[in-house]
């Protein structure tokens, strides 16, 4: 564990710390973030999903339905109650209450999942198979359905006289929607991606992660670091309430223990930085996105073996 967080978890704090220093010393400006977010939301982030989506195989998703099941149900179930709760509780617009959703209902599972799940279960096929069902419900399901929620809240459409436009297809349009959701389409076709391919997607994808959590930093750089009852409760519905909700269920459905213990424990990983970078590039819950994002890693130290206890313990 001490491996992780030296490894995985402190290294986030090291480059938002940086982006927060290079806004505070005018070295990059706050609108900057914008355009790094552009580069990740555009090109980086998609040929991320695209080519960790791409490496799994049809047999992954129907070789143990429980997991499929059971991920898909939970995690999109999380996801839309992060969205119901942001709207109604905290009084947000349908837009920002969507961003919140991609952050609070949705875990990292393609920067952190083998980095944090490896070290403690191995590199097995079990890894690599939780892994790759969390990332299409969080990728593939999830982000079509928060950009839809949020061109939705938008009001999407055209001037008066003019066509209105559909928030669904408008969100099908952007790269951070249809990769994932191709993907897929290829998994399921069992349609093998060359893998001399690869590099040309990694390269840029590399830079993903990175760009996306300085830019974080950068943004926070021209705002309070605010700690409310809703940054506590984001934290609350992402560290405690989801992977809670994936034991209980798994539980019920009496899955394998090795699965149910990686699940949850995937389930417990820090909001996704996809959310922090669509709410940045559309000036959509910023500050307190930014906040939960920061506060959740914080105390995934803590709930990264509390999770792992438990689920051992119960499993």
């Amino acid at each position: 564990m001490i491996n992780i967080l030296i490894k995985d978890i402190l290294p986030i704090f090291v480059i938002m710390f940086l982006g927060y220093m290079a806004g505070k010393r005018k070295v990059f400006k706050a609108e900057d973030s914008k355009v790094l977010n552009k580069l990740v939301l555009t090109y980086a982030l998609p040929a991320a999903l695209f080519v960790s989506i791409v490496k799994a195989d049809s047999a992954m998703l129907f070789d143990d339905l429980k997991l499929t099941i059971v991920s898909l149900v939970i995690i999109t179930g999380m996801f839309l109650w992060a969205y119901f709760s942001c709207y109604k509780f905290f009084n947000h617009t349908k837009s920002e209450a969507a961003v919140c959703a991609l952050i609070s209902g949705s875990p990292t599972i393609g920067f952190l999942g083998f980095a944090v799940l490896e070290p403690i279960y191995g590199a097995t096929a079990t890894t690599g198979l939780v892994v790759a069902i969390v990332s299409i419900v969080v990728n593939a399901v999830n982000i079509p359905i928060g950009l839809a929620l949020m061109n939705q809240g938008k009001g999407s459409g055209a001037p008066s006289g003019g066509k209105k436009s559909n928030p669904v297809i408008d969100a099908l349009k952007e790269p951070v929607c249809w990769a994932p959701i191709l993907a897929v389409i290829l998994v399921l076709l069992d349609i093998k991606f060359p893998v001399i391919l690869d590099p040309n997607f990694e390269l840029i994808a590399k830079a993903n992660s990175g760009v996306a959590v300085f830019a974080a930093g950068l943004t926070l750089s021209s705002m309070k670091f605010q700690l409310d009852k809703e940054v506590v409760y984001n934290t609350i519905q992402k560290l405690v309430l989801m992977p809670a909700a994936l034991l209980i269920v798994g539980l019920l459905f009496h899955m394998e223990s090795d699965k149910l213990q990686m699940m949850v424990l995937a389930g417990a990983l820090p909001p996704a930085f996809s959310g922090i970078i669509i709410g940045n590039q559309n000036q959509l819950y910023e500050r307190t996105g930014t906040s939960s994002l920061a506060f959740s890693i914080l105390l995934f130290v803590i709930a990264a073996p509390f999770w792992i206890w438990v689920t051992r313990m119960v499993g």
